[in-house]
């Protein structure tokens, strides 16, 4: 059916007067590439993308649950028709599932001696991942983090040890911070991921364990440790395995026992501490899964955009109803499919992209971006070094509230936060292509709903990588049975599908990928 659609716009163009030739229209066009992409972005219709999501988001699927049978058939769907368009996994192994090991953590039990000292989980130390092991020493790092021009590991062996490390970074004697070189923090004070970045950076290391001290943000972790306490169900989360560092967060009554010099020590070194832990859990795991496909790039096949959206939902609710995620994210889901297939299309016409492009369908979204992060911090299939993009779709089917006297807009989101070149590319193409009005409401720092930090292009910002979350907001159906494809904006969607194309193709057939030129906010 779509090659017929090739050969009416190529008869179209080059017999109608009033319109330019192909050749034209690529020579006029952004990209390099001899072809024009406005014909491959026609293979992209409302009417696929409608036969797509009636089926992907029907009650057969479940509401596609993380882990549940309802997300095993949306993997299968996804596999089938990626099969089917001949594109192929992204694996060498020709497997387009990605496995991700999920647990449903049950708090530990257990407790921690320090010489002759017992302390308890819960009263004098946190942590929610099982730790065994006796140790006859401490390896104080400092404040546990590596960056340009500074490193707490220097001349420090950690490899199966117990290390000691404190929330915060070096300040020099003017009050301005090492690391920035001015004033202002580094990401290694940020609230959100301070702590994530160096239990990873102590993994990296061969770190067996992990104690830190971190007093500004204890109360916020025992507030979660007594809330999980008392509830039945405990948020899932990527697995961790059992050579994997665990990390215990240590009260003020246990470090100032341990080791009460640490707020003014500076210099890493040795704490004489013998100190045995005996920390146990019984997780449920769970079994999920991520799909990714690729079309090899012809001239740059080491260079890769990720084009990414997130295959599960929430389910049923308590009452029985079918959430069936239509717009959340199933409206993502199915652009890609008629993305992946429009360049397809041009790959077996002969104009293939220059970069690789990856089809990265995510599991656990729902459950805190769990699928990409495993991904991005478990484990990447192509280097995160070599990743130029990624595009994040999630919810571009519907009209929002603010826009229901106009519909053609889009919200972006981070495409200014890593790359302005990212950025100003992405307007010129809409600009060229599109014409949406393009709102950035929703990326602006301040903004209280901080979308930037709750999509799963999010794992991607947080390694260098420049994105562009693509959003058409939140509606009265968002996360509630009403999310169903009969109120799907199917013209718009094709629009903003074609837009991401549009996007995706010029970043991959340019001649210098996307530069990183923006330093993180704080």
């Amino acid at each position: 059916m779509k090659n017929i659609l090739f050969i009416v716009f190529a008869l179209f163009v080059a017999c109608n007067s009033s319109q330019k030739t192909v050749a034209e229209l690529a020579d006029t066009a952004i990209t390099s590439v001899s072809a024009d992409p406005r014909v491959y972005a026609l293979t992209i219709t409302e009417k696929e993308l409608k036969e797509h999501l009636y089926i992907y988001a029907s009650d057969e699927f479940e509401g596609r649950e993380t882990g549940q049978p309802g997300q095993k058939k949306a993997v299968d769907y996804l596999q089938a028709n990626y099969k089917a368009m001949g594109v192929p996994a992204a694996k060498e192994d020709g497997d387009y599932l990605q496995e991700v090991p999920l647990v449903f953590p049950k708090l530990p039990v257990g407790s921690i001696m320090a010489g002759a000292t017992k302390y308890e989980l819960g009263n004098d130390f946190l942590t929610f991942t099982p730790i065994e092991g006796n140790f006859n020493e401490i390896i104080y790092a400092g404040y546990g983090i590596e960056d340009t021009g500074y490193s707490d590991y220097e001349g420090l062996d950690v490899s199966g040890k117990l290390i000691l490390i404190k929330a915060g970074e070096p300040v020099k004697k003017d009050g301005t911070y090492l690391i920035s070189g001015n004033s202002k923090k580094s990401v290694w004070s940020n609230k959100s991921d301070a702590a994530g970045a160096r239990i990873k950076l102590a993994r990296d290391k061969g770190a067996k364990g992990v104690l830190y001290y971190d007093p500004d943000n204890y109360g916020r972790y025992k507030r979660y440790y007594d809330y999980l306490k008392g509830s039945d169900k405990m948020k899932m989360e990527i697995k961790v395995e059992e050579n994997d560092a665990a990390l215990v967060f240590l009260s003020e009554t246990m470090i100032k026992n341990i080791f009460p010099a640490i707020k003014e020590a500076q210099n890493s070194g040795i704490i004489p501490q013998p100190i045995s832990l005996n920390i146990k859990s019984n997780n449920e795991a769970v079994s999920s899964e991520n799909i990714a496909a690729i079309i090899r790039g012809f001239e740059k096949p080491d260079e890769f955009i990720v084009i990414s959206s997130h295959l599960d939902h929430i389910g049923v609710n308590d009452n029985g109803d079918i959430n069936n995620g239509a717009d959340d994210d199933g409206s993502g889901t199915v652009a890609m499919l008629e993305i992946a297939e429009a360049f397809k299309q041009a790959a077996d016409t002969g104009n293939g992209p220059k970069r690789s492009i990856v089809f990265l369908h995510v599991t656990g979204e729902e459950k805190g971006l769990l699928g990409s992060k495993y991904y991005t911090d478990n484990d990447p299939v192509f280097p995160l070094s070599q990743t130029v993009a990624n595009l994040n779709i999630d919810m571009i089917g519907r009209i929002d509230p603010k826009h229901e006297s106009n519909g053609n807009y889009l919200y972006l989101i981070g495409s200014d936060k890593l790359s302005s070149e990212l950025h100003n590319l992405s307007e010129e193409v809409n600009d060229k292509y599109a014409q949406l009005n393009l709102d950035y409401t929703y990326n602006d720092e301040n903004d209280p709903n901080r979308f930037y930090y709750r999509s799963d292009h999010y794992n991607f910002a947080k390694n260098n990588i420049p994105v562009i979350f693509y959003f058409s907001g939140t509606h009265e159906d968002y996360h509630r049975p009403g999310d169903t494809p009969n109120k799907i904006n199917y013209d718009l969607l094709e629009n903003r599908t074609r837009l991401i194309f549009y996007t995706a193709w010029e970043i991959a057939n340019r001649d210098m990928r996307i530069e990183v030129d923006v330093t993180p906010s704080k």
